[in-house]
C-alpha cells in the first residue's frame, strides 16, 4: 500500500444493528488507516429514508466506540467535508447530476418497470447479458423535452460508452477488467429524485478525500460503474480492495436480517471488545503474530495482501478463544468493571481482589463469575449432585478428618495445603484433592483450590467438609 497516510472509511446504512460481518469491514478500514498514520472516516448512507432510523445511527456509533474504533472525521464529530449523512447531501448530488447532463454524460430515462422487465427477459432468452438497451438515450431533444413537460416519471441514467474496458488494481483480488458493453447505461437518480447507491457512494468517497475503499466483494461489480462516474466528473478515483464476505458456520452469509448475532447482543452476552477485535482481525486475514494484541498491535500486523479471497467462515470456538485471552489480559480494574455491579451483593469488599484473581482463568463471561460467587459466598441453592455424592460416598470418613486437620494447620498458608494433605493421606494428585474440590464446590474443575481455600469463609469450609464426611459415613 505504500508509505503515504491512507484515508479510509466505513459507510453503513442505518437499517439495523451492526453484526460481525460489517464490523469486520469497519475494523479492517480502521487498522489500515491507523497503521499508515492516516485517518478513518464514518459516513452514514441513509438515502433510503423509508428504512433508515435515527436509533440505528446512534447505536452503530455506540458500537464502534465500544470497540475502540474511533473515527477522526464524520458523523457525530464533524469535519471539513460534511455533512456526513447522505440524506443531507442532496444539493451536492443535484449539482453533479446537472454537470453530467450538461456534458451529455447522463440523460432522463422514461422507461417503465414493466418495459424494463420485458426487455430483460428478451435479452436472457436470447442468451445475452441483461442490460439497458439505451432506447431513451436515442430520443431526440424534442421527444425528451415533450416527455419532461408532461411530467412523465423519469430516472436519470449515466451513459456508458461502448467497446471500452474499465481496469483497476484491486488490493485484495488483483487486476480487474470489465467491458463496458456488459455494463450498459445505469440509473444514478431514481424517479423519486433520490441518488442511487452507485452515485452517492462514489462521489462522496471522492469529495471526502477517501484514498482507499475496503468493502465486501458483493460490491465488486459496482466498482467499474463508480470509476466511470468519477472520471466523467473529473473527481479522484480511490484505490479499492474487495474482501470476501463472512459466512455462518453452515456456509450461509451472515446478515443482520438473518438472525446473526449483532454486536449489541454479543456485548450483552459479556464478550469483551478486545476479544472481538482480535478475532475479527484474523477472520479471513493471516497474521504472522498470533498473540493477543491491542488495536495498535493489530494495526501493525495487518496487511491487505494477507486477506483471503475465499469467504471467511465464522467460528464460535475461535471467538471464545479470544474471549478467554481478553479476560486474562484486562487490568484488575477493567476485569471487575466487566463483571458488573451484580457481584457486589455476593462478594464482600475485602474479598473482591482475591475472588477476581481466583476465577479469572476459569470464566468466559460475567455469568460464570456469578455462579462462582454463589458457590463461594452462599449456601443458597448449594446442593451436591448425585455424581458428587457418589464420589464422596466412596471416600473413608477419616479422610475428611485429615482434610479438616490440614485446613486448620495451613490456615493463612494454603499454598502448602496440597503437599501437607498428600503427606497425611498418602494419596497423590487428584486422588487427594478431588473429594475436597467436590465437597467445597460441587464441581470437578474450577479455580485453583489454594485460591478457593483463601476466600471461602472458614465456617463454610468446615460445614461443607463435615457434610461430605456425613455422606461418606453412611456407606
Amino acid at each position: 500500500m505504500g508509505t503515504q497516510p491512507l484515508k479510509t472509511r466505513f459507510a453503513p446504512s442505518p437499517t439495523g444493528l451492526l453484526h460481525l460481518g460489517n464490523v469486520r469491514t469497519a475494523l479492517f478500514n480502521y487498522l489500515l488507516a491507523r497503521a499508515s498514520g492516516g485517518s478513518f472516516l464514518l459516513r452514514i448512507e441513509d438515502t433510503d429514508v423509508t428504512r433508515g432510523h435515527d436509533k440505528y445511527i446512534e447505536a452503530l456509533q455506540q458500537d464502534l466506540t465500544w470497540l475502540g474504533l474511533e473515527w477522526q472525521e464524520g458523523a457525530g464529530i464533524g469535519g471539513p467535508h460534511g455533512p456526513y449523512l447522505q440524506s443531507q447531501r442532496n444539493a451536492i448530488y443535484e449539482d453533479l447530476f446537472s454537470a453530467l447532463q450538461a456534458r451529455q454524460e447522463a440523460y432522463p430515462c422514461f422507461c417503465t418497470a414493466q418495459e424494463l422487465e420485458i426487455e430483460r427477459k428478451s435479452q436472457l432468452a436470447a442468451g445475452q447479458p441483461p442490460r439497458y438497451s439505451g432506447r431513451c438515450y436515442r430520443l431526440s431533444d424534442d421527444e425528451r423535452a415533450a416527455r419532461l413537460r408532461s411530467d412523465t416519471p423519469a430516472t436519470l441514467r449515466f451513459h456508458v460508452a461502448a467497446d471500452s474496458t474499465v481496469e483497476f488494481e484491486d488490493h485484495v483480488r488483483g487486476l480487474q477488467r470489465f467491458g463496458t458493453n456488459d455494463i450498459g447505461d445505469f440509473v444514478i437518480r431514481r424517479s423519486s429524485g433520490g441518488a442511487a447507491f452507485f452515485f452517492s457512494n462514489a462521489v462522496d468517497d471522492a469529495l471526502m478525500g477517501v484514498t482507499l475503499v475496503v468493502r465486501g466483494d458483493d460490491h465488486l461489480s459496482n466498482t467499474p460503474r463508480q470509476i466511470l462516474i468519477l472520471r466523467a466528473l473529473d473527481l479522484p478515483v480511490p484505490a479499492y480492495g474487495h474482501i470476501a464476505l463472512v459466512v455462518a458456520e453452515d456456509g450461509a452469509p451472515l446478515s443482520k436480517r438473518e438472525g446473526s448475532s449483532t454486536i449489541r447482543e454479543l456485548r450483552e452476552q459479556g464478550y469483551l471488545p478486545q476479544a472481538l477485535n482480535n478475532y475479527l482481525a484474523r477472520l479471513g486475514h493471516t497474521s504472522y503474530d498470533d498473540s493477543f494484541m491491542d488495536l495498535a498491535g493489530l494495526a501493525a500486523s495487518f496487511d491487505l495482501r494477507h486477506v483471503s479471497r475465499s469467504p471467511a467462515r465464522f467460528d464460535e470456538g475461535h471467538l471464545r478463544h479470544w474471549q478467554r485471552e481478553a479476560v486474562n489480559a484486562v487490568s484488575p480494574a477493567e476485569f471487575w468493571n466487566w463483571l458488573g455491579d451484580g457481584l457486589d451483593a455476593w462478594v464482600p469488599a475485602d474479598k473482591r481482589p482475591a475472588f477476581a484473581e481466583a476465577v479469572r482463568t476459569n470464566i468466559n463471561f460475567p455469568v460464570d463469575a456469578s455462579e462462582w460467587a454463589r458457590v463461594i459466598f452462599s449456601d443458597e441453592h448449594f446442593a451436591l449432585t448425585d455424581g458428587a455424592r457418589q464420589v464422596l460416598a466412596g471416600v473413608a470418613p477419616s479422610y475428611f478428618d485429615q482434610v479438616l486437620e490440614t485446613y486448620t494447620a495451613c490456615a493463612g498458608k494454603f499454598e502448602d495445603f496440597a503437599l501437607v494433605l498428600q503427606t497425611r493421606t498418602g494419596k497423590k494428585g487428584a486422588a487427594a484433592l478431588r473429594p475436597v474440590r467436590l465437597a467445597l464446590t460441587n464441581r470437578e474443575r474450577g479455580p485453583e483450590l489454594v485460591r478457593l481455600l483463601a476466600i471461602i469463609p472458614a465456617t463454610r469450609v468446615r460445614e461443607r467438609l463435615l457434610a461430605a464426611k456425613a455422606i461418606a459415613a453412611k456407606q
